[in-house]
């Protein structure tokens, strides 16, 4: 019985074959790889990466989809976690993982959020994302797609855009054109921020409003003062800056608030 793709879980299956195979010669599946695949869906990577595994695990939340998953491959081959990729436990696998997919555009962002809680449990990550979120994570300062995203995953990450996927190769066929992209985490970080939690608190506040200067946009945060310490333009807008100037006004942060 064929399936019917559930627009409620952003599905868009790859079909193209020729596509496939860019996605797995991208990926270079091992042997003893501890491969996690993030919304198997029909299958399509599924089935050449398992040719080059003897296991891999994959987190699937569409109950039709998981039973044709535990129906095709059984369990010595294939563990199957059943729920949202969003709210799953990455560490309850025993890493360094690599971790691939198709990933639901609905949820792409929030769903790199999440993994790069992660990072230091993982070796590298494959997806196919749409063209627009990639070129966001890739962006340089003083650009258009240069935002939050960007500096929150180009700080633990190597992001390299690997090629592109038109429409057609999937069914349904989405609206817009698709990317594949590997990021690599950065082991060590090289501008490691004393506490992430202020790094993205300021990261967020500073890109809250685009057309905000940094005076306005972190007046609560950080005094003329502070900016004059930090060696950095209050008068800049927050696309003006690095991924190592945002850790250094959360370090500077870090500092001033531990001595008040």
């Amino acid at each position: 019985m064929p399936h019917h793709a559930k627009k409620r879980f952003g599905q868009n299956f790859l079909r193209d074959a020729h596509f496939v195979r860019a996605c797995i010669d991208a990926i270079r599946p091992q042997a003893g790889d501890m491969l996690v695949e993030i919304g198997p869906g029909l299958g399509a990577l599924t089935r050449p990466l398992l040719a080059q595994l003897p296991h891999m695990h994959v987190v699937e939340i569409d109950r039709d989809l998981i039973a044709r998953l535990h129906a095709e491959f059984p369990p010595a081959r294939l563990t199957l976690h059943e729920g949202d990729a969003l709210r799953f436990d990455f560490s309850r696998i025993a890493g360094p993982l690599r971790i691939a997919g198709n990933l639901p555009y609905n949820i792409s962002t929030p769903l790199l959020f999440h993994l790069a809680d992660f990072s230091a449990n993982i070796r590298d990550l494959h997806f196919m994302l749409q063209k627009e979120v990639v070129e966001r994570m890739i962006a340089r300062p003083a650009s258009s797609a240069y935002g939050r995203l960007t500096v929150m995953l180009q700080y633990r990450f190597q992001i390299l855009h690997l090629f592109d996927v038109p429409p057609d190769a999937f069914y349904p066929a989405p609206k817009v054109t698709s990317s594949f992209v590997r990021m690599l985490p950065l082991h060590p970080l090289p501008y490691p921020a004393q506490d992430p939690a202020i790094f993205a608190k300021i990261v967020a506040a500073a890109f809250s409003t685009r057309r905000k200067t940094l005076r306005n946009a972190l007046k609560t945060q950080l005094s003329d003062q502070d900016f004059t310490a930090l060696g950095i333009d209050a008068g800049l807008r927050a696309e003006n800056l690095a991924v190592a100037d945002f850790v250094r006004i959360a370090n500077h942060m870090s500092v001033t608030h531990a001595s008040r």
